[in-house]
């Protein structure tokens, strides 16, 4: 990975092409998201042993819910397993945040990940955000839905709204802006995903499939990061 070269502060990761995995193998298209939950647990700890600041992962868009309900409901399911097994991530400092209208999921999941959050608020390692029923678009409009209801009870001050005033009101919050956003599955688009925060990340695309995404895919998508010049607009 280049050891003279720092890692991105925070990494971004839309996991596509579950669906694709499982019909080239003739399965269900929820047997993909099996296995893709297992990438998703091998990432997250790998990039907790190289010292990643932030990672941040697209679980479930605002979009997804026009899925079947057969697969809908497998994602959940799947999601339920997974909250079951994060009290071992308290142990190994890995800390969990979760980024989306969760009001809008089911209660136990919601009452499972408000446990995540509090059993891994102490740790000082890699912070995992799930963005979950998340949508770039949504996570702008809701917060400045929330800057007009403090402007209309007198509390803020339009004028006063900069854009680090405006990103404390995201999902977000004081997480960095993300560096570097990662696609697997070949496909070349940013599908509704941190829109605000991505506005200087680099990307990198990737013709494989998330399931077979592994540590050595992310050495190499974080050496092709550190190999190009960001200039943020200037020269």
């Amino acid at each position: 990975m280049g050891e003279e070269k720092a890692l991105p502060t925070h990494i971004g990761i839309i996991m596509d092409g579950n669906g694709r995995w499982a019909k080239k193998r003739g399965l269900p298209r929820n047997f993909g998201h099996r296995a893709g939950a297992n990438t998703f647990r091998t990432i997250a700890r790998y990039a907790n042993q190289i010292g990643l600041s932030y990672l941040t992962f697209y679980v479930f868009s605002t979009e997804n819910w026009k899925r079947s309900q057969e697969e809908v409901s497998g994602i959940m399911t799947l999601l339920r397993n997974y909250l079951d097994e994060m009290d071992a991530y308290a142990g190994e400092n890995i800390k969990v945040k979760f980024w989306g209208n969760l009001q809008a999921l089911p209660e136990d999941i919601q009452q499972k990940m408000k446990r995540a959050e509090k059993e891994t608020e102490n740790a000082t390692g890699v912070q995992l955000n799930l963005a979950i029923n998340y949508g770039g678009r949504a996570d702008i409009v809701q917060a400045a839905k929330q800057l007009m209801t403090l402007a209309k009870e007198g509390k803020m001050d339009p004028n006063e709204v900069t854009e680090d005033v405006f990103r404390r009101f995201l999902y977000s919050e004081e997480v960095p802006d993300v560096d570097l956003i990662i696609r697997p599955s070949g496909e070349y688009r940013l599908s509704n995903f941190l829109i605000w925060q991505s506005a200087y990340a680099e990307y990198v695309f990737m013709d494989i499939l998330w399931p077979d995404f592994k540590p050595a895919s992310l050495d190499a998508a974080i050496s092709e990061y550190q190999h190009r010049s960001r200039r943020f607009g200037g020269v």
